[in-house]
Parts: C-alpha cells; structure tokens; sequence
C-alpha cells in the first residue's frame, strides 16, 4: 500500500511540475502578444509623427503662401491660376484634409482604428474627393508625398467618386 501511496504523490508532483511548466508557457506567449500589441501601437504613433510633421510644413504653405516656391515644381499649377496665393492654400489645405485621412486610413490598415470610425472617415472624404479644389490638387503633378498604397487608395476613390455638380464657386482662369 505505500508503495502505491509513493506512486500517487510522485504523480500528483509530477501533474504540479506540469501545470507549472504549462503556466509559465502561456505567460511567455501571452508577453510576446503583449510585446507584439506594443510594437504595433509604437509602429502606428511613429506614422503619425511623420504624417504631423508633413502636415505641419503644409500648413505653413497655407499660412504663408511664399514659402510654397521653394519648390517651384509645387506650386506650378497655381500660377496658371487667377489668384495664386488662394490656389496653393487650397492645394496644401486639401492635401492637409488627406494627411489626416491617410492616417485614419493607416491605422485601420492596423487595426488600430475601428471599422465604424474608418467608414465614417471614408463617408467624409467622398464628398471633400467630390470638390473641384480637391480634384484639382489631386490632378496636378506636384509632389504629394503619401503612402503608396494609400495614394493607389486614395486614386481609386477619385475614379469612383463622381465630381461634385453645381459648384458655386468662380471658375478658375
């Protein structure tokens, strides 16, 4: 009989060694998926910084149209324009509307950011992608600087978003 008893409680230790070890395998699993979660929200905050810092040189351009000519090739198209000045504040302000877009966009790509915010986003930006100044920013080939899927994204939204009818605004020179 104490031979039998000796067998179950070498048992017993044995089934606690392996529930330990099984614990400490499920917390080093669930630690890389922690890490792996952290690296992916660190990834999506450092495309934010950039896409903020390309925002914020277009908002100056928007502020002060000037300094737009340091790249000539940029604002180009705005000098065909009857007021140059408004035609590159409207070219930066359109694409300062796309940065923001471009990074609800890639942190839906993510999954930072949810399906219904992202629709929502996506529901707005058909209708700024259906205005004329829009559509001109887009057409020109000044440099936009962008994420090439998302401009492939953002290209495709164009040709299946019909321009908006009736704008009110003078026509361009």
């Amino acid at each position: 009989m104490g031979y039998r008893r000796l067998m179950t409680l070498q048992e017993i230790q044995v089934g606690f060694q392996a529930l330990s070890s099984f614990a400490i395998a499920a917390g080093l699993v669930y630690s890389a998926y922690q890490f792996r979660q952290y690296r992916r929200a660190q990834h999506f905050a450092n495309f934010t910084k950039l896409v903020e810092a390309q925002m914020h040189l277009r908002e100056m351009r928007v502020k002060d149209p000037a300094l737009a000519e340091v790249y000539r090739d940029d604002v180009a198209h705005a000098h065909l324009q009857a007021d140059p000045q408004r035609a590159i504040r409207e070219y930066f302000f359109n694409l300062m509307q796309l940065s923001v877009f471009e990074i609800v966009w890639y942190g839906h790509q993510h999954g930072q950011i949810p399906d219904d915010y992202f629709l929502s986003w996506e529901t707005r930006m058909r209708q700024v992608v259906a205005e004329r100044s829009f559509r001109e920013m887009w057409g020109t080939s000044a440099m936009k600087i962008m994420h090439d899927e998302f401009q492939a994204y953002v290209a495709a939204m164009v040709r299946a978003t019909p321009e908006k009818a009736g704008d009110t605004a003078a026509p361009r020179a």
